[in-house]
């Protein structure tokens, strides 16, 4: 049962983590930011969040990095008030780059139907 407590923690992190960003975070910077996965380590040490954006510049990434930067303080507290573990993880935000791959795919093969 222990070799699954990190990815159930990971879930309780998701759905704690999506909370607070809609609730108590008040920074406009953040505001269009969808966490995709949450990945823990197997000491519980540290949290891995991968978000993804609706934009695809890249001051927009910087702009919600720092967002996110600044507000993880708030994040952390208020994630260590909500778990029910002995050790808040430490957060590492990061940016999803599955979804501009899946649209790469998608218009490779709009262009091959194409010819």
């Amino acid at each position: 049962m222990a070799q699954y407590r990190d990815r159930r923690v990971a879930q309780e992190i998701h759905r704690e983590l999506t909370d607070i960003l809609r609730k108590n975070v008040k920074d406009p910077r953040v505001a269009d930011l969808n966490i995709t996965d949450v990945q823990v380590t197997g000491d519980l040490q540290q949290a891995t969040i991968y978000y993804s954006l609706l934009s695809d510049l890249a001051s927009d990434d910087q702009r919600v990095q720092a967002g996110l930067k600044k507000a993880s303080g708030i994040i952390r507290k208020e994630l260590g008030s909500r778990l029910t573990i002995y050790k808040t993880p430490e957060l590492i935000f990061k940016r999803d780059s599955s979804v501009a791959y899946g649209e790469k795919i998608d218009d490779l093969l709009r262009n091959l139907n194409k010819e």
